[in-house]
């Protein structure tokens, strides 16, 4: 007996292997982010979105930069967040140069690295 040019037990061993493979995260997702200012510096807090997986691939990081692309922070996530999702982590003591009014927060995980999505945050001031 064939399955599409399969035997039933090839078409039995692929069904299985496809129940037991882990689901797959997609790129990073930056869902929101605001800054707020403190005294000369600024705290962002960014909530991110990713099919976190495991320690084996997971959200690991984001960046403030200028729009010209100097980089002005980052926040290093330490650990896969499974079961929190989305999440939100802050970061303060971020000094922006005067004349900047708007910032790009990019995200990365740890498989596909930095995502092509770009959030742009006009700063409230």
């Amino acid at each position: 007996m064939r399955f599409r040019g399969m035997s039933v037990i090839g078409a039995q061993l692929l069904l299985a292997a496809l129940l037991v493979t882990p689901a797959k995260a997609d790129n990073v997702e930056i869902v929101e982010a605001s800054a707020r200012q403190s005294g000369s510096t600024w705290t962002f807090s960014v909530t991110l979105k990713h099919g976190d997986t495991g320690w084996d691939h997971y959200a690991d990081l984001w960046q403030v930069f200028t729009p010209d692309g100097e980089l002005l922070g980052e926040r290093v996530l330490l650990h896969p967040h499974v079961e929190e999702q989305p999440f939100t982590r802050s970061l303060s003591g971020v000094e922006i140069p005067d004349g900047i009014d708007e910032v790009v927060i990019r995200a990365r995980d740890s498989v596909h690295g930095v995502a092509d999505q770009e959030y742009r945050l006009v700063l409230p001031r």
